[in-house]
């Protein structure tokens, strides 16, 4: 199966993988890869635990599973993290601007 990341105000595809089973995996395979995953796309994605330091500046987020997930260092500078689910290791995350309305941070 394929799996397109997509920039969410252009549909543009940002990152495309022919062998990713999940659209986790592919966020994963993109950052390995140092794709720029700014503008994704990943709302209500489930990325717990996952190691997600990378450039997601205004990524939208929103409603995603992030619990347990390694944010630190990350850009999340703009993005949208409404409803998400943060209890994540954040340490160093740049959350600037992001939008956290009814984000789980506990």
């Amino acid at each position: 199966m394929s799996y397109s990341i997509l920039h969410r105000y252009t549909d543009a595809v940002l990152y495309a993988s022919e062998t990713a089973d999940s659209i986790a995996s592919a966020v994963l395979e993109a950052i390995k890869n140092g794709a720029d995953l700014s503008g994704a796309d990943l709302s209500g994605a489930y990325l717990s635990g996952a190691d997600l330091s990378a450039y997601l500046s205004g990524a939208d987020l929103s409603g995603a599973d992030l619990s347990g997930a390694y944010l630190s260092g990350a850009d999340l500078s703009g993005a949208n993290l409404s409803g998400a689910d943060l209890s994540a290791y954040l340490s160093g995350a740049d959350l600037s601007g992001a939008n956290l309305s009814g984000a789980n941070l506990s």
